[in-house]
């Protein structure tokens, strides 16, 4: 890498989430890298009120603590998240007579609720002091995009002057917005059609406070429900809660576009007349004085993908300028833990005088994978959400599949070790093959239970902590295995996804018995007499 040739090596348009720990994972690579970032917002940025995305799972939370090294502020200044927590209390005030699924106790691999404009100001702060050229209060207004050896140059300005600066790579971390999707016109569509509106607002939301009941009240220890990602579940639509770090609560819908219009629920007011229908217990507790209204946004259609995402011409894509696909399970930061750790890889083997292009191109076709395989978890998938039957084993079934393949990849550090990708190959298939065939028989088993007026099934509490291998699966993810034992490891994931398809595609004919099995008998083999994955309370038989 000729450092003389550019005023900067790595330049990184956008200093939100993706772009800042991208400047940070890239000075923890090479202190000597020249990283320049521009912002368009000057900072610091508002505390809660600033953007969502501020519900961490297990690859992103690992990205933020270990591989940034940022577990002494996620600690100290952020909210320990108590797991996924879902209800499923369409048109009900009796929350604690509804069926709810979540942990009685902290799973072993932690995450953490963000707020995100705390940890921008956080990100900020450090990449400046490690060396990080940070211009907030920046406005690109022009980006040549060169092929070869030659430099990309932006034009921009800061602080009342127009600039120019040359990069031998550039990074778009923009945002929607997306400035070099445009300009390149890589932008893709998909069908996903979902819409969401959020707001913030003043103080914690917690929903002991919807009971009276001991005994609900005690089911979780600690009994902090409020620091869950709480789902309030319904058919086409999920309402979340995320606590604040800052003393705020982050609330939003997201719904099927078909089945929930967004012009029902554009507006605050609008949103609350649609929640008082739907989620009649949070819209009481919304309603009161203590929670004062912070902002309030919605976004159309926001789930899109992206042509290319990185190119041997020393350009690349990170964050949501690039992909997103939908905030059900809060895979966004993981989506940008990935993408930064590729163009470390590129940026490195650029510096080491190595070829990029092929090494681009694997790349693409391992990030274009994780999207196309995880887009189904989503898709047309949401008229089920409030079916409180199904979406259970869905739930676990879509956990199974993250916790068994891509996330051991990302924690073990194999996520660019294109050797694992080549042994493995078979057994990653399989699992992309079994989630293939699971989300339509999900689908259909929703679809004829609601055409059966089936649904409901009465209060009780699912908890995956109880579920040993489920919670054996989350803590393994952490360890520190050879190849072998890493192979093996991924080979039992497998076949526990294999065991899991076969036990769920037994009860949902046990429900309907002429259900298209989608697939999945010829992925899952003969009965081997594995035990049952989960307890008979979790199939409620049909009445």
């Amino acid at each position: 890498m000729d450092q003389a040739a550019s005023d900067t090596d790595v330049l990184i348009l956008g200093g939100g989430l993706a772009g800042l720990t991208l400047a940070l994972q890239l000075r923890r690579q090479d202190p000597g890298l020249r990283i320049t970032v521009l912002e368009r917002r000057a900072h610091p940025v508002a505390e809660a009120a600033h953007k969502v995305g501020e519900s961490t799972v297990e690859i992103g939370a690992h990205y933020f603590s270990e591989v940034l090294g940022l577990r002494e502020h996620l600690d100290a200044e952020q909210i320990r998240k108590f797991g996924f927590r879902f209800f499923f209390s369409d048109g009900r005030e009796d929350i604690d007579r509804c069926t709810e699924l979540g942990v009685s106790r902290l799973m072993p691999t932690p995450s953490w609720q963000i707020d995100r404009g705390r940890f921008e100001n956080f990100l900020g702060q450090r990449v400046r002091a490690q060396g990080v050229d940070f211009r907030d209060g920046a406005t690109v207004r022009s980006i040549t995009m060169a092929e070869g050896p030659d430099m990309h140059a932006v034009g921009f300005e800061h602080r009342g002057e127009r600039r120019e600066m040359t990069a031998r790579w550039l990074v778009d971390a923009s945002g929607r917005v997306g400035l070099v999707k445009r300009k390149l016109g890589l932008a893709e569509a998909n069908d996903h059609d979902v819409n969401a509106v959020w707001w913030r607002v003043e103080g914690i939301v917690d929903p002991n406070q919807w009971s009276g009941d001991t005994a609900w009240l005690q089911r979780c220890d600690p009994p902090d429900r409020w620091r869950s990602t709480n789902h309030m579940c319904g058919p086409g639509y999920w309402f979340w809660l995320i606590p604040l770090a800052s003393g705020a609560h982050s609330v939003g819908i997201v719904c099927d576009a078909k089945m929930h219009p967004l012009e029902s629920m554009n507006s605050h007011a609008k949103a609350m007349a649609w929640l008082r229908k739907h989620q009649p217990r949070v819209a009481a507790s919304l309603d009161g004085e203590a929670h004062a209204v912070k902002d309030f946004l919605f976004l159309r259609h926001f789930s899109h993908g992206c042509k290319r995402m990185f190119s041997g011409d020393r350009w690349a894509i990170t964050g949501e300028a690039g992909l997103f696909l939908d905030p059900f399970y809060s895979p966004g930061s993981d989506f940008i833990a990935i993408s930064n750790t590729y163009i470390c890889e590129l940026v490195a083997r650029d510096r080491a005088g190595g070829p990029v292009a092929p090494w681009a191109e694997i790349y693409q076709q391992l990030y274009r994978s994780f999207y196309e395989s995880m887009l189904p978890i989503y898709q047309d998938q949401y008229p089920l959400f409030g079916d409180a039957r199904v979406m259970p084993v869905k739930v676990i079934w879509d956990y199974t599949y993250y916790w068994a393949l891509l996330a051991p990849l990302f924690f073990s550090g194999r996520i660019a070790d294109i050797r694992v990708f080549e042994r493995l190959s078979a057994e990653l298939q399989t699992g992309r093959g079994l989630n293939g065939a699971m989300q339509p028989l999900l689908r259909e088993w929703g679809r004829r239970n609601a055409q059966a007026g089936l649904g409901e099934a009465g209060a009780r509490l699912l908890d995956q902590f109880r579920i040993d291998w489920f919670r054996e699966l989350n803590s393994g993810l952490g360890d520190d295995l050879h190849d072998a034992a890493f192979d093996a490891r991924i080979r039992g994931n497998v076949q526990r996804m294999r065991w899991l398809a076969a036990e769920v595609l037994a009860r949902a004919r046990r429900d309907h018995p002429d259900i298209d099995p989608c697939g999945l008998e010829a992925l899952v083999g003969h009965d081997d007499g594995q035990a049952a994955s989960l307890e008979p309370h979790w199939y409620p038989a049909a009445a």
